[in-house]
């Protein structure tokens, strides 16, 4: 049986931060190496940024985020489990203003949200439920959650990947990292 790494921060104000971790296999940790291309990729453009973590687990993303300089996280999570292992891990930012976190689903936050924008969009939902498209639907048909010059980044494993057809959002960029793939996507009017 394969021994689950620890999330840890990697980079920034909390690098080197070990995060508690969930037991089981009910969420998909990313791996160091995959969060260090993301956010490379990402650069300095997470400065003062607003970060919409979804599906967030142990808050590793969004976490990192705040760590390099993100301005302000919104976390979302469903699981009551998963939710207390987050509220501890959220304990090591000293700025409460930095964050919120909402025990809740996903899907209805989306449908719902509408008092904030974001620069990111950070999607990671549990493996082979099609999940990541039906989220991907709901932010197309309530746009105005993502900041006009904002992303959507998509973790899935390569085998659930299709191309989806969106009104308002178009793919732009793919990274696949062994069992990891990385979908970008970003305004088609910018």
């Amino acid at each position: 049986m394969k021994k689950r790494t620890v999330p840890r921060i990697i980079a920034g104000s909390l690098k080197g931060l070990r995060l508690r971790s969930i037991p089981g296999n009910q969420t998909r940790p990313i791996t160091d190496r995959v969060k260090e291309n993301l956010f490379n990729i990402i650069g300095n453009d997470i400065i003062n940024c607003s970060l919409l973590d979804a599906f967030a687990g142990t808050g590793s993303v969004g976490i990192e985020a705040y760590s390099r300089g993100a301005e302000f996280i919104q976390f979302i999570e469903n699981n009551k489990k998963s939710c207390s292992i987050l509220k501890e891990n959220l304990e090591y930012i000293s700025n409460h203003n930095a964050f919120s976190l909402i025990n809740t689903d996903a899907f209805l936050f989306l449908k719902n949200f509408s008092s904030r924008r974001f620069d990111y969009i950070y999607i990671a939902p549990p493996q082979y439920h099609h999940m990541w498209a039906n989220s991907l639907n709901i932010i197309d048909d309530n746009k105005d959650l993502l900041n006009d010059d904002g992303w959507i980044i998509v973790q899935i494993d390569p085998l659930e990947y299709e191309l989806i057809q969106l009104l308002n959002f178009i793919e732009f960029d793919q990274r696949k990292y062994g069992r990891t793939l990385l979908i970008f996507y970003s305004s088609k009017i910018r």
